[in-house]
Order: C-alpha cells, then structure tokens, then sequence
C-alpha cells in the first residue's frame, strides 16, 4: 500500500509559503506515495489547486479530508493542535518546528505519538546538504533583506555619474557571515554598493573577501577559536564583545544600511547593535534585522514592524523573509523535504530508521517522548 502523505495549508500568521510544489508531487508520487493537498496551500506561492491536481496530488477541501488516514504530514512551520489532533498514532510530521522555543506544539506532537522531525536540525553533513532547509531559506532571506534595505533606503546603491554630478555607493555592513550573510554580501555587491562584514568565525574572513568585501574584526585569540565543529558560532566572552562593540560602533556610525544575521541555535539572538549605535547613524539610514524573530541582533527592533527611531534611522524587523519571496522559497524547501523523505520510504513503503545519521539528529518526539537531547529540558 501506498505512503500517504499529507499537505495541509500554512495557518500560521503571515506564512506564505508552502511543502509541496507541482515539481516534487511528481517526485513523491514516484517514490511510491500518493499525495493529498489541502485546497489553497499553494496560493501563497502562486500555486492554484489546479497545478497540483494536474502533477497527480488529490486535492481536498479542508484538513479533516486531508490527513484521514495520513501516514505522513508535510508542513513549513510546526503543526496547529486542530492538525495535530487530526494525526493517527504514530505519523510522521517533517517541518521547520522551532522546537527550542515552541514546546507546546513539541508537547502536543508528543502527546499525539507522532513521530515528529525539526527540519531546522538536520545536520550540516556533505550528504544532507540537499536536505538542509536553514541554508536554502537563509539564501533567500540574505537576498530579501538588501531588497528590503534598498526598498527603505532613500538614495541608490550604486555609484553613479552623470552630467548633473556623481551619486556616491552605498556602504553596507552585513553583521554575521553565515549563508544569509554571505547571499546579503553577494546582493549589495552586485547593486554596486561598498560592503563590509563581520564575523566571530575566523573561516569567514576568506569568504568575504572572495566576495569582493572588506572583512571587519578583532582578531585575537579568542576569535581564531570562535567556530563550533558544526560550523556555528560560539558565544564570545564579555570581553570579546567589548572589545568588537568599540571596533563595530565606529564603523556603524559611518554605514548607510546595516544588516544584522547572528543567530545562536537554542539561544536567544545576540545583541550586535544598541540604541545608541543606531543613533549614531545618519538620518535616512536603514538596519535590517533578520534575527527579530530570536530576539533581535538590534536593540529596539520589533517582529514585523518598521521602526524609525528620533534620529530617523528606520530598523526593519520583518520575521519571514523567505516568505517575501515564497515561490522560490517553497520550491527549495519543497525539495528539500523530498530528499528527506527519500531516507524513510523505501520500495514503497514507510520505512523509519531513527538509527540513521541524519533521521537521528532531527527526530524530536517519537513513541510518544521527547527524544532529542538538545529539547528534552
């Protein structure tokens, strides 16, 4: 018998995209499953039911149809309790479920007896990066985010000359050079603007630089062993952020557009830009905060606001930036789910290994327990 898998529309606030596109229901359908959609899923991304129906999936009017008899539910954000409830025991649910922060869904998904995997922890290994749902949405948010800042800035990225005079670049500062921050560098770079960076990893500087950027740090010892095994950032001592506030408050003040990536799994965002270095700036400058969501990387940012502070500096705060892009973000997260799944279905059939590496370090909750170490508490 056929897996079935299960597509229910996005319910959460302000989340356009979506976990199937036409392309991978024909993927999925070819792994041996069959494919139901709840009806509107895909309107977000421009995707009417009609395209679904034509790639093979049944298209049904509302989430009780849908998951009846579910053996597998695809999402982008965390399950609703009307979804989880509606789960039989023991489904699989993938999706991005921000299980460090949201635990009464984690509960829920526990008490329901699915067994549920967080996207966001799927781990950065050479194989799964096809799976890896982090960098495929933060390549876009890097990308929105220069959008976003050059929609607020009042003034043009690149210089220009003309017969009336010369319009000066932009200067750009990208704070945190993960995969957001490196498709930002590369964004304002190509609208022509002067960008720098800053970092804690040291591995970062090359990548800069590569990029046609100028790379900002204090670089002592305690920078050279910022990294995590995993690639993630440490957290600095006190005496390290003192030290990088002085060097970065200077360089804020002179920047036209700052934007802010640091993010800490299972930690609150690092503060990188207080009110008084946003105050620093010139009127008409613009902070970009893609970190509002964790806590903010910018003192005084708000999730989905606009902030213009006294001195006219305007902090932008918006929580889904893949989603000011969602049609492409549904199609890079689309396939990424279907490379994850390709590692439980087998000949046709739902075949779940938690031994395998990567099953391993996303599952959360199976057999109705908490089993990921790092959410457990």
């Amino acid at each position: 018998m056929a897996v079935a898998i299960a597509v229910t529309r996005e319910r959460r606030e302000g989340e356009t995209r979506c976990a199937v596109t036409p392309e991978t229901v024909k993927k999925l359908i070819a792994l041996g499953a069959t494919v139901s959609v709840e009806a509107g899923t895909g309107l977000g991304s421009s995707i009417p039911d009609d395209d679904y129906a034509a790639a093979g999936a049944t298209v049904r009017p509302d989430l009780a149809t849908v998951l009846a008899g579910a053996d597998v539910l695809l999402k982008v954000r965390g399950p609703t309790a009307a979804e989880i409830s509606a789960l039989k025991p023991g489904a699989v649910v993938a999706a991005m479920l921000d299980a460090y922060r949201e635990k009464a869904g984690v509960e829920a998904l526990k008490a329901a007896g699915a067994t549920a995997f967080a996207m966001e922890f799927v781990p950065r290994i050479t194989r799964a990066q096809v799976m890896d749902v982090l960098s495929s949405q933060a390549n876009l948010a890097g990308y929105r985010a220069v959008i976003e800042a050059a929609y607020a800035y009042g003034k043009g990225f690149p210089m220009m000359m003309t017969a009336a005079g010369t319009v000066a670049p932009a200067k750009v500062f990208v704070m945190g050079v993960g995969v957001a921050g490196l498709q930002a560098i590369a964004t304002a770079r190509r609208l022509g603007a002067v960008v720098t960076a800053t970092d804690v990893r040291p591995a970062t500087k090359e990548q800069v630089e590569s990029l046609g950027a100028k790379f900002l740090a204090v670089e002592d010892e305690e920078f050279r062993n910022a990294q995590t095994a995993g690639g993630y950032a440490k957290p600095m001592s006190a005496e390290y952020q003192a030290k990088q506030a002085v060097l970065t408050g200077e360089h804020i003040r002179k920047q036209d557009i700052v934007i802010t990536t640091a993010l800490i799994p299972g930690r609150a965002a690092p503060v990188l830009v207080s009110a008084e270095q946003a105050a620093s700036m010139k009127p008409g400058s613009v902070i970009v905060d893609l970190a509002v969501e964790a806590g903010g990387n910018v003192e005084g940012s708000k999730a989905n606001e606009v902030v213009t502070t006294a001195g006219g500096v305007q902090i932008v705060g918006w929580t889904n930036l893949p989603g000011r892009i969602a049609a492409d973000a549904s199609a890079l997260y689309a396939r990424n789910l279907v490379a994850f799944l390709g590692l439980m279905i087998k000949d046709g059939a739902l075949a779940v290994d938690l031994d395998e590496e990567i099953l391993k370090a996303a599952v959360v909750t199976h057999g109705g327990a908490v089993v990921h170490e790092g959410v457990k508490g």
